[in-house]
């Protein structure tokens, strides 16, 4: 069938099977282009479908030639419905690898379930015997643990209702948006599901089953952000889970300390993501944030910032460590030239100046990726095979 964008607010309910076939060649070409390296060997990536997992697991497989395990929960294609991107990325990144001699297998499923975990033990004895890495890249609106208890997390403030400048991407317009404070009970739902409490189930499980190699090295990502964006980020439910995401950070160091292993929190950059474009205030922030890096020649997507963590940073990584040892790849968002620009373009921004203070053609260019769209070589006049 002929496959368009359909696209609601900040989602597409669509994916293009070439168009994200494309999008993973374009990664792999970008990190072939430095060669490779001697480095991690068997990687386990936990949400690898998308965004930073995703490109995550193209930078090893191609930088070390590492074998790459990855878990993800995507829904193939049904009668006239397209799968989701991550299914076609994963698809296609698994076609790439084996064409090219590498290992690259996937364990779709719910990565909170115990379920999984065990199959993807069960898989790494089989396949791998140990993993040497570990990637914890998941962004998921809701979790049921283990008990079968379900949370859902939620974008708000933990303090007071805030009211900032926000982008309407049904229309670009800019309008104001009022973002309610959190209750007690919705702050602990959003730490469940996007703090660290199942990353230290992962690591636990793994290392109990004996699928961990001495110095292994787990990795997992957050964000801070400017004091622009502090009330609904850092400061707000997500920003609550984060510090969870950091805190279990020092614990799994203890846990893996009789391994030699270590755990990190690597702080990245603001990027267009499926996560991202749900969050009031950030996609404004995010697209006048890419026209001044873009003007300062410092812009980086998802492979640029994990072709830069693990081709550039992974030998050093002690070096580039923050006073609280993260990891930060968001150093080029935070330099105070950067930061300034934005918040004077964040004080004139206005609806009917939002293409010169905003990189607005870049921020849909690269919604429209995500999903496999806006491709110039790709005729999406012509039916595919869903």
């Amino acid at each position: 069938m002929i496959v368009e964008p359909k696209v609601r607010g900040f989602i597409c309910t669509t994916a293009h099977p070439e168009g994200c076939k494309e999008s993973i060649k374009r990664q792999i070409e970008y990190v072939k282009r430095h060669g490779q390296k001697e480095g991690p060997k068997k990687v386990l990536i936990i949400g690898a479908s998308t965004g930073y997992g995703l490109a995550s697991r193209i930078s090893l497989a191609y930088t070390y030639g590492a074998a790459t395990l990855g878990v993800m929960y995507e829904k193939p294609a049904k009668e006239n419905r397209t799968a989701t991107p991550g299914y076609y990325n994963t698809e296609a990144l698994e076609e790439f690898l084996h064409q090219d001699g590498y290992y690259g297998e996937s364990i779709n499923g719910d990565a909170f379930s115990r379920e999984v975990k065990e199959m993807t033990i069960a898989k790494i004895k089989e396949d791998l015997g140990q993993v040497d890495m570990v990637i914890y890249s998941l962004a998921a609106p809701r979790r049921t643990d283990e008990d079968g208890v379900t949370y859902s997390s939620v974008l708000k403030t933990t303090s007071v209702p805030y009211t900032n400048k926000s982008l309407d991407l049904r229309n670009n317009q800019i309008s104001e948006v009022t973002v309610p404070a959190a209750t007690e009970e919705e702050e602990i739902a959003t730490v469940k599901v996007m703090g660290g409490e199942d990353w230290a189930l992962w690591i636990d499980a793994l290392k109990d089953a004996g699928v961990l190699s001495e110095g292994v090295i787990t990795i997992a990502y957050s964000y801070i952000g400017p004091k622009l964006t502090y009330p609904i980020y850092y400061e707000g439910t997500i920003g609550k889970a984060k510090e969870d995401l950091y805190q279990t950070s020092v614990l799994l160091n203890e846990t893996l300390k009789d391994l030699q292993g270590k755990a990190y929190i690597s702080v990245n950059k603001a990027l267009v993501t499926q996560a991202s474009a749900a969050i009031p205030v950030v996609p404004l922030y995010i697209s006048i944030l890419y026209k001044v890096m873009k003007e300062q020649q410092l812009h980086e997507g998802c492979i640029e910032q994990m072709d830069r963590l693990f081709f550039e940073n992974l030998d050093h990584l002690e070096e580039e460590l923050d006073e609280q040892q993260r990891i930060r790849m968001d150093d080029y968002e935070m330099l105070p030239e950067v930061q300034e620009k934005v918040a004077e373009a964040w004080d004139y921004v206005t609806t009917e100046n939002l293409s010169e203070y905003a990189d607005i053609k870049g921020y849909w260019e690269e919604f429209y990726h995500m999903f496999g769209f806006h491709y110039d070589n790709i005729d999406y006049t012509k039916d595919v095979e869903l």
